[in-house]
């Protein structure tokens, strides 16, 4: 392997200073473009990773520069040792965020103020209480709904997550970005992205330029405010004039945006994915377990990123599902 300056550049020199930490593999919805109808394996308990490996991983990686952790699952909330685990990666010199279905969030809210966790991602795919209910095969709608508002009432950062699917909630694009007009809110519009037991075909992708289209066509092309990407942007972001919140475009299949890549996922049983696309993952957590250093396995694993999606450097190839059936279902990637 050639000499690395950094444990966390890899040879196109891209910077991974954000890690995203899967917590569980559980969720207590069971969205059908992440989880399989018939379910999933789960990894045995004893081959997960506890709230010391936890913590311990994290921060060998803040020591190599990771500035940013996000918790992820299934529904990182649904662990019952959550609040020591946000109590203790609090205490590392890097920002917190989440991903959570919002289930759950009003019995943590006091813990997020404690611990310094202001961003938080919500995922809902629909405004719909009756497709919420067949997306999720549960009946949670108004809980997480409510709890979305009261996350804003109290100052969070809220962005809302919703993968879009053709046919099914693709007729809600402009009514989510009006939810902006009087919310400080950020919408982030997710392109369905193919994950093993999810049934991911073309048609039912629905690409940046159709929600641009769909959008300009509604509100009208000059009242349509095209913002400055962050660095490392995966959110392509946009606002209509007069509105508080903003939304924005995640478009992984049409347009991706791996050329300025900084994620690296850590999955719940303690396996490194240098890809949310990619088949191939690393075992620290074995290492870590046998006081090994992990510091050689993350340079590996960062070493062995491909420059586009995981080995899917076309959208073609994305129709040939060869490419992504060997890879993990979503609820065990983490988010």
């Amino acid at each position: 392997m050639q000499q690395q300056v950094n444990i966390l550049t890899d040879t196109l020199g891209r910077k991974h200073n954000y890690l995203r930490i899967s917590l569980t593999e559980k969720c207590n919805l069971r969205c059908t473009y992440c989880m399989p109808s018939e379910g999933v394996q789960l990894s045995p308990r004893q081959h997960l990773m506890n709230a010391d490996e936890i913590y311990n991983i994290a921060k060998v990686f803040v020591a190599n520069g990771v500035d940013k952790i996000r918790l992820t699952g299934g529904e990182p909330l649904v662990r019952k040792d959550f609040s020591e685990i946000l109590k203790r990666l609090s205490t590392l010199n890097t920002t917190l965020s989440i991903t959570t279905n919002g289930i759950l969030v009003d019995r943590f809210i006091d813990d997020f103020k404690t611990y310094g966790l202001n961003n938080i991602n919500v995922s809902l795919d629909t405004l719909n209480e009756e497709k919420f209910n067949h997306i999720t095969r549960r009946d949670q709608f108004t809980k997480a709904y409510n709890n979305i508002h009261l996350l804003i009432e109290n100052g969070f950062k809220v962005k809302l997550n919703i993968v879009l699917i053709k046919g099914f909630n693709d007729n809600e694009i402009t009514d989510f970005i009006k939810l902006t007009k009087d919310l400080l809110i950020s919408i982030r519009f997710i392109e369905f992205m193919p994950f093993d037991g999810n049934n991911w075909n073309k048609s039912k992708l629905v690409t940046q330029h159709e929600i641009l289209e769909q959008t300009t066509h509604y509100f009208g092309a000059n009242q349509l405010i095209k913002l400055q990407n962050e660095q490392n942007f995966t959110s392509r972001d946009y606002k209509i004039i007069g509105y508080k919140g903003e939304f924005g475009i995640i478009s992984s299949v049409s347009n991706p945006f791996c050329d300025g890549c900084n994620r690296i996922r850590l999955t719940a049983n303690g396996k490194i994915k240098n890809c949310l696309f990619s088949n191939n993952e690393t075992d620290i957590l074995t290492a870590l377990r046998n006081q090994e250093s992990i510091e050689n396995y993350i340079a590996k694993a960062i070493y062995k990123k491909l420059p586009v999606r995981g080995g899917m450097d076309s959208f073609e190839s994305f129709n040939d599902p060869k490419k992504h059936s060997k890879n993990r279902s979503m609820i065990t990637i983490g988010g």
